[in-house]
């Protein structure tokens, strides 16, 4: 079914509908075992006066709703941001198999940065494939410019 490139397209156009609404542009999607989407989401952290409202946080709820299940074992969760911590750690919790992100944060990032979770030994679980940079240039370009805009006004 979908691709990692067309997985990507659609957290990045999540991404773009977050920042449209104010909200920091980071965009994800979860795919079945077979490719199907289960789940798409961006960041609602401001309209839901909810800090946890991350794109991931949002998807991976969807998509257990979606799968009747917690946990997300044989999925693919694609995101246009590197994982904070928060949300490598539900990622953990919900089993995800696979991860595949574009732009790296070197300030928050959870995964390749930072707390580096799948790293510690008291990891719950970790994805059996992580994959990083994925169309990096355009969603960190996402996040450059809706930061820079910020700044001017």
């Amino acid at each position: 079914m979908a691709s990692t490139q067309e997985a990507m397209q659609w957290a990045l156009e999540e991404a773009q509908q977050a920042a449209l609404s104010g909200e920091v542009p980071v965009g994800a999607v979860i795919l079945d075992s077979r490719g199907k989407v289960l789940s798409k989401a961006h960041n609602h952290v401001e309209r839901n006066f909810d800090a946890s409202a991350h794109a991931e946080m949002l998807a991976l709820r969807q998509a257990a709703i979606v799968q009747n299940s917690p946990r997300l074992v044989d999925c693919t969760i694609v995101v246009t941001l590197e994982p904070c911590p928060m949300c490598a750690a539900a990622m953990s919790h919900f089993r995800i198999g696979r991860l595949i992100y574009g732009a790296y944060d070197p300030k928050g990032g959870g995964v390749d940065h930072g707390a580096r979770l799948f790293q510690q030994p008291s990891c719950l679980h970790c994805p059996e494939e992580i994959i990083s940079g994925v169309r990096e240039q355009e969603a960190a370009l996402l996040l450059r410019r809706f930061f820079q805009e910020r700044r001017i006004k």
